[in-house]
């Protein structure tokens, strides 16, 4: 009897490959394990065994395969059913799914080696100079690879070459697969079982009679191990005895000390072995509490409406209590890592070293140590807190998914497929294992309330906020009157530089809001009217003046600011619209004395950035935060009492029917920072038309009122939650080709949907990286069946890529593209 697999591979593949495997290896192989499998003529990939059959494919020859990479399987099959519905809804490959769950590390690599053919004699005259090079690189080392041999000739395109020496039989090229992950060994050390006894240490010590250093480090050995009673790591050896490396190295080589490597994990919790007990609720959260428990019973899903500042964090951290009891593991999702910081600390203070942290400022080795942890149910994951690629770990008990901020688009991926969006899956997830789901915002999304609303969703409200503290005062400053007026400095009205003022004359804090990094959005010259634009893009570029540079947003292109214009020399250039940067500018003239700081994409780059800004806040050593939108997202400052939005109107403005939702969202959430502990905080929200409904419901904290004329617009113009949407982006570089081949698309579209097809548009930013875009949207009544519809377009898309013209067009498709 013959025995195959069939494998899931890292790519974007309709069908899975299968692989023939011997009757012993199919005894061995379990779902879930990783195997390395020839693809094409020469790869190498990492396959996942998804199946193990008895049944060859009939449209090809199955081929053997390379090697088992696991003992135990790396994912489960919980993970498996995910996976899959992953792939139906989001329209994407399973192979998608794989690529993006599995931590890269785990993703092992084939590498060319190349090598002397040792058999063949070969004349050198026979030789070009290029690849004598290589032939006398090859005398010195037993092997080489692709990119020792680019280095070598310093070109990058070095395949024609290995061809030529391929075809004269002076070299072999083979496929060599490699681990990406490695373990983190800590060195330590012992005396050696020679010198145990007293006499024999005391011999020790008088043989090495005037090697004092020697000797030093021998009794530090011996005082270290007394008083940790553990193993002794090298690095505390040399710092107690003063000794270099070299002297313990000598000690090594003369049989002294023994040196041995235990493996550890690169994330170590270093709080204190006591945890804090959890804080005593408030009235409010225990009925909250007690009404989600009793929503558990009924829905699996529930809504928590909290204000800003009601303690939702506290009432979380009782419902993971309650998990852990049951000995179950708990999954809690954030939108931005910048929350994390603050959470960690706060969930550490009570949970110990049972909280583990997955997110993509993490390197490889430490998502896979993680990813162990999880899949072996460690005492170290007991607590996963995590961004959206965390919903792909390894569960094996999972009791609660908590999604914190619930509303925040951060929740959805955009690039690469698979496009998911992770507090969707998170419910899948949760139903896959039978376990709660907790939604917690203080402007939920629309699609979350209205869910709640129909009953599909239960429904839990906290609407006070911590210690009775008030809402925030909000006061709406008419910028359009104040510039008649000339009371505006820069872009500061006097209302708002008399509350800063006063605010840091009480010694407390501000934040200042604008959702622009840069110092200014377009840079224009006041003779000709010329205004650099991006050379890929259709943006103009944006001025960074920390860098005196003009950057696109889109692709990363950046240029040094000229000192004339491009278009006409003139030196009369003026830039127009501003960004977090102008705004840090202006306030360190107006507020000299003040310590003021940035936070946004450039300032927070490196692994711990945002750490940094976020513990100096904490610790007050910042007067003025200014920041883009990941001010809004849930952070907890006890000192901040007067937050100011500098521009409301062009998030209003901006070409997206969910415009006035998420305006509103970080609106009230930016102004949620203001006045957490004691006084009522105050928020300024300058704008050039006040009478917006918007700003409005902002200021008089109304999410209803926003959620019930949102939701007439939306019946209106058939917009989600009423009815689905499927975004289908098509790219090109060549202009017209991207116009015939949407106009195509559309047309077969309409043939089955009708009216509900809109397109196709070109985006707002028609062209990126130099590709155009045209959108073409497919709306979805309740009524018609998700998917069929699906299945409709799979098929007008494999239709479309049999067309010749076309098949160089990228489709891109997006389900609920929110």
């Amino acid at each position: 009897m013959q025995y195959f697999i069939d494998v899931i591979l890292p790519v974007s593949l309709q069908k899975l490959f299968t692989y023939s495997i011997t009757e012993a290896e199919s005894a061995f192989l379990k779902e879930g394990m990783r195997v390395a499998v020839p693809f094409g003529k020469t790869k190498i990939y990492t396959g996942l065994v998804f199946k193990i059959h008895n049944q060859a494919p009939t449209a090809y020859e199955a081929k053997e395969i390379h090697q088992i990479l696991d003992e135990v399987p790396i994912v489960n099959n919980i993970q498996l059913q995910l996976w899959q519905w992953i792939s139906s809804y989001y329209m994407c490959t399973l192979g998608d799914v794989f690529r993006a769950a599995l931590p890269s590390a785990f993703i092992l690599e084939s590498e060319t080696i190349i090598t002397k053919n040792t058999k063949k004699e070969i004349h050198e005259a026979v030789l070009k100079d290029d690849e004598f090079l290589i032939y006398e690189a090859l005398h010195h080392q037993s092997s080489l690879k692709i990119h020792d041999i680019s280095n070598i000739l310093d070109k990058k395109n070095v395949l024609p070459v290995i061809k030529r020496l391929i075809e004269k039989e002076a070299i072999i090229v083979e496929e060599e697969v490699y681990e990406k992950y490695k373990p983190k060994l800590v060195r330590y050390v012992k005396l050696h079982a020679n010198y145990t006894s007293n006499n024999q240490l005391q011999n020790l010590l008088e043989d090495l009679g005037r090697a004092h250093k020697q000797k030093e480090v021998v009794l530090s050995l011996f005082s270290l191990s007394a008083k940790t009673k553990k193993p002794v790591k090298v690095t505390d050896l040399t710092e107690a005895s003063g000794a270099s490396s070299a002297i313990i190295k000598a000690l090594i080589d003369k049989g002294i000390l023994q040196e041995y490597y235990i493996q550890t994990d690169r994330l170590q919790y270093e709080g204190d072995e006591d945890n804090e007990a959890s804080k005593q609720l408030n009235t409010h959260q225990e009925t909250a509490l007690h009404n989600i428990n009793t929503s558990f019973q009924t829905h699996k899903v529930t809504l928590l409406h909290g204000v800003t500042s009601s303690g939702k964090t506290e009432i979380y951290v009782k419902l993971i209590e309650s998990v852990l009891k049951e000995g179950k593991q708990v999954l809690y999702l954030l939108p931005e890592i910048a929350l994390t910081t603050q959470l960690v600390n706060r969930l550490q203070n009570y949970f110990g070293d049972q909280v583990a942290i997955f997110h993509s400022k993490y390197s490889n080795h430490e998502r896979v140590e993680v990813w162990n942890n999880v899949l072996n149910a460690s005492a170290k994951a007991k607590i996963v807190l995590g961004a959206r690629s965390s919903i792909f770990l390894p569960f094996t008990n999972l009791g609660l998914i908590l999604v914190d901020e619930e509303h925040e688009q951060s929740f959805k991926q955009f690039d690469p497929a698979p496009r998911y969006h992770a507090r969707d899956t998170a419910i899948v997830l949760a139903a896959l294992h039978k376990a709660n789901t907790l939604l917690g915002s203080a402007t939920p999304s629309l699609e979350s309330y209205f869910n709640a609303k129909h009953n599909k969703y239960g429904f839990v409200e906290l609407m006070h906020r911590y210690n009775n503290v008030l809402m925030p005062d909000i006061e709406l400053v008419d910028i359009k009157d104040k510039h008649k007026r000339k009371r505006m400095k820069g872009h500061f009205s006097d209302r708002l530089i008399e509350e800063i003022t006063e605010v840091l004359n009480e010694k407390k804090q501000v934040i200042l809001f604008q959702n622009r990094r840069g110092y200014s959005p377009i840079v224009e010259c006041n003779t000709c009217g010329h205004s650099p634009q991006c050379p890929n893009c259709d943006v103009s570029l944006t001025y960074h003046q920390y860098r005196s540079q003009l950057r696109c947003h889109y692709c990363g292109y950046a240029v040094i600011m000229p000192k004339t214009c491009m278009a006409c020399g003139s030196p009369d250039i003026d830039s127009k619209g501003f960004g977090t940067e102008q705004i840090e500018t202006e306030v360190k003239q107006l507020f000299p004395e003040a310590n003021v700081a940035r936070m946004d994409l450039d300032t927070t780059r490196g692994k711990f950035g945002y750490e940094k800004i976020i513990t100096a806040l904490e610790q007050q050593e910042i007067d003025i935060l200014v920041g883009t939108q990941m001010l809004t997202k849930g952070l907890d400052f006890r000192n901040v009492n007067l937050v100011g939005i500098m521009n409301a109107d062009n998030m209003l403005n901006f070409p997206d029917f969910r415009a006035h939702e998420r305006s509103y969202q970080l609106m009230v959430q930016v102004a949620g920072r203001a006045g957490r502990t004691e006084k009522r905080g105050k928020v300024l929200i300058q704008t050039y038309n006040p009478y917006h409904n918007i700003l409005q419901q902002v200021s008089t904290n109304s999410y209803v009122d926003m959620f019930n004329e949102q939701m007439n617009e939306r019946y209106n113009f058939k917009y989600p939650p009423i009815f689905k949407q499927i975004k289908i982006t098509l790219k090109h570089k060549d202009y017209n080709r991207v116009e015939t081949a949407s106009i195509w698309f559309a047309k077969s579209l309409r043939q089955l949907f009708n009216t509900n097809v809109l397109g196709p548009e070109a985006p707002p930013v028609a062209r990126i990286r130099n590709q155009f875009h045209k959108n073409i949207l497919v709306k979805i009544p309740k009524q018609q069946s998700l998917s069929k519809t699906k299945e409709a377009i799979i098929k007008i898309n494999n239709s479309f890529s049999s067309i010749k013209d076309f098949r160089s067009v990228k489709v891109i498709l997006n389900v609920d593209n929110f």
